[in-house]
C-alpha cells in the first residue's frame, strides 16, 4: 500500500514510457502499492534501469523491462505477449509514451510535416495500438483499466506546439469513445490532463521567466511533481475509481477548470 492508501496487490500494470520521467514514477508508485510492472520503453538502458530499481526494492518478478515502439503494432503485440508470459495478465494500462521534450516552439507554420507525422504517431496511434492490444485481455477478465495521458493544453490552446496539442486532443477523444465501447466488459478508460510538471527530463525550451508564469496561472503555488499524477492515477487504478469512466481529470495546480 502506498502513502496514498491505495493496495493494487495481485494486479498488473502495463505502463508505456516508463524509463524517465513520469513514467518513472507511475512504474515506482505502482509496484509500492503491490502491483507487477511491465515496463514498456524504447530506450533498453533506461527501461532495465528501472526494472531494476523496482526490482532491489521488491524482489525478484516485481518488474520487467520490454523494449518496444508504441507506434509499431508488430512491437506492441510482442509486449503485450511478454506480459501476459511473465505475469499471466494485465489489469491497468496507462498510456504515458509521448514525444513532447525534445520539440521545439514554433509557430505550426513552421512544424516540418515529418515531425508533425512523428508525434501523431506515437502520441496517438501509440494509444491506439496499445489500448487495442490490451483489451482483449481485460475483456476475458472482465476487469481493467486504462488511463491515458492527455495534456493541460487541451484546454489552454498553448501555442507553438500545434502538433503535441493536437495529439493531446485526439488522446481526450479516444478515451471518451474507448470508455463506452469497453464499459460493458468491466472497463474504465480515462484520461489525466498535466500542467507543467518538472522532472529529471531536461527541457531547454522552458526558461526561468516561463516557469514563474506557470506558477502566476496557478491556484496552487508550487511546482507540479509526478508524484501529484500517480496520486491520480492510483486512484483510476483502485477499487474507488470503478465508477469512474469517460473522464479528463486535470491535474495542474488549478491552472484550468472544466
Amino acid at each position: 500500500m502506498t502513502e496514498y492508501g491505495q493496495d493494487l496487490a495481485g494486479q498488473v500494470a502495463l505502463i508505456t514510457g516508463a524509463g524517465q520521467g513520469i513514467g518513472r514514477t507511475f512504474a515506482n508508485g505502482f509496484a509500492r502499492a503491490g502491483a507487477k510492472v511491465a515496463i514498456v520503453e524504447l530506450n533498453e538502458a533506461k527501461a532495465n534501469a528501472v526494472a531494476a530499481e523496482i526490482v532491489s526494492e521488491f524482489g525478484d518478478g516485481a518488474a520487467i523491462a520490454i523494449v518496444a515502439d508504441v507506434a509499431d503494432p508488430d512491437a506492441v503485440e510482442a509486449a503485450v505477449a511478454q506480459t501476459l508470459s511473465a505475469f499471466g495478465r494485465i489489469d491497468i494500462c496507462i498510456n504515458n509514451a509521448a514525444i513532447f521534450s525534445t520539440l521545439k516552439m514554433r509557430s505550426f507554420e513552421e512544424i516540418p510535416y515529418e515531425e508533425w507525422r512523428d508525434v501523431m504517431r506515437v502520441n496517438v496511434d501509440g494509444v491506439m495500438l496499445v489500448t487495442k492490444a490490451c483489451a482483449p485481455v481485460m475483456r476475458r477478465n472482465r476487469h481493467g483499466r486504462i488511463i491515458n495521458i492527455s495534456s493541460g493544453v487541451v484546454t489552454l490552446g498553448r501555442p507553438y506546439y500545434l502538433h503535441y496539442v493536437a495529439s493531446k486532443a485526439a488522446v481526450v477523444g479516444m478515451t471518451r469513445a474507448m470508455a463506452r465501447e469497453l464499459g460493458t466488459d468491466g472497463i474504465t478508460v480515462n484520461a489525466l490532463l498535466p500542467g507543467a510538471t518538472f522532472t529529471e527530463i531536461e527541457r531547454e525550451t522552458v526558461t526561468p521567466e516561463q516557469k514563474t508564469q506557470i506558477l502566476n496561472m496557478q491556484c496552487i503555488k508550487r511546482h507540479e511533481t509526478a508524484d501529484d499524477l500517480l496520486a491520480a492515477a492510483l486512484y483510476l487504478a483502485s477499487k474507488g475509481g470503478e465508477f469512474v469512466t469517460g473522464q479528463s481529470i486535470a491535474v495542474d495546480g488549478g491552472t484550468t477548470f472544466r
